[in-house]
């Protein structure tokens, strides 16, 4: 059965109770990384700057505190044990599994792989032209 690692159990903690719900139900079944929960001031505006970001610190929803928004990966345990970023359909199906247990809660998210929640990837002809695959948000207020 899959586990947090130490550092992912860290960066999870920084976060809105209701996504620590989620993806602790999610690692039970599949495998994957937590890279990123809280980001402060710092972070944010740099990965604004890299394009990683489409918004500058404080209104990114990583900046909340706790954190309204997560960022993971799904992780491969071949002998490398590594992340392969451009495997978006691995990060679909991470995502798919997320939303059904999310909703099965009563939580509504977002994610940076369909921002405006049609089922079409963006950056795929889909109208979204910004794809951030790890990303997850809280909807509601």
């Amino acid at each position: 059965m899959p586990r947090f690692s130490h550092s992912s159990l860290q960066k999870l903690a920084t976060c809105d109770q209701r996504l620590q719900d989620v993806l602790n139900e999610a690692i039970k079944t599949l495998d994957f990384t937590v890279i990123e929960g809280h980001r402060g001031q710092d972070a944010q505006n740099d990965a604004f700057a890299r394009g990683a970001s489409k918004l500058k610190f404080p209104f990114g929803k990583h900046n909340a505190t706790p954190s309204r928004a997560v960022d993971i990966a799904p992780w491969y345990v071949d002998g490398k044990d590594r992340i392969v970023w451009k495997d978006v359909p691995a990060f679909g199906r991470l995502m798919g599994y997320l939303q059904r247990i999310a909703e099965e809660k009563g939580i509504k998210l977002r994610f940076g792989i369909d921002w405006d929640g049609d089922w079409h990837t963006a950056g795929m002809d889909s109208g979204e032209t910004f794809l951030d695959a790890p990303h997850i948000e809280l909807v509601d207020p």
